[in-house]
């Protein structure tokens, strides 16, 4: 008799052991926890963005502005015809996606594989601004009407095309295009620098066309 006694007092404490362990584990307000199998996550949760591209989502940044040729492709080669030695005509673009209240662009094209006077200076090729939203870009050879060109580096009011010379590399020639919601209001002869600081303030989007080129050797 003292040995069921014993069994039934090891049972019964066995059982309230179990019990106890159980009630720990089981998750608050009796609902599926928030690291139960199965359990949905919550609303809201994540990393910023969603895992899409771009961060915030576009939330908070600057327009996405696109700028278009037919020229040549994005980060392609630009053909001969485009090129110092082609005669150097400028290639055409379409200007799409502007944000309301753009009111003009301003576009510069440079060739960012050369450091000048041993500072951080590269090879301005061209430099235009004022051109009217309305254009929607600007075509093949020539700017629409009220547009202001710049001087380049050799101190021209024109387009330079790309002259990188022949050897194991291209260069990388960059059209910066910028939205602005205002005329910048500055003459011909106004210098690069004089241009940047115009911008300031006046930015509301911007894009990039980037063509590389070399000369090919004979």
């Amino acid at each position: 008799m003292q040995k069921g006694f014993v069994r039934s007092t090891l049972i019964l404490m066995l059982g309230l052991a179990l019990g106890i362990g159980v009630a720990a584990q089981a998750p608050q307000g009796g609902g599926a926890g928030a690291g139960a199998p199965g359990a949905a996550p919550p609303q809201g949760g994540g990393p910023p963005g969603g895992g899409r591209g771009g961060g915030r989502g576009g939330r908070g940044g600057l327009a996405p502005l696109l700028m278009e040729s037919d020229a040549f492709p994005d980060g392609g080669i630009i053909p001969v015809k485009y090129a110092g030695r082609g005669g150097s005509l400028q290639p055409g673009f379409k200007f799409s996606n502007a944000p309301e209240g753009t009111v003009s662009y301003a576009i510069i094209f440079h060739d960012i594989d050369v450091a000048l006077q041993n500072g951080t200076g590269d090879v301005l090729h061209w430099m235009a601004w004022d051109i009217p939203a309305s254009a929607g870009g600007i075509p093949e050879g020539k700017l629409p009407e009220g547009s202001v060109q710049g001087n380049n580096l050799q101190g021209k009011p024109v387009y330079m095309g790309p002259g990188a010379p022949a050897g194991p590399r291209y260069h990388h020639y960059v059209f910066e295009l910028y939205a602005l919601n205002a005329n910048l209001g500055l003459p011909p002869t106004a210098s690069r620098d004089d241009v940047m600081k115009a911008l300031a303030g006046k930015v509301v989007a911007k894009a990039a066309y980037v063509g590389r080129y070399r000369t090919e050797a004979q």
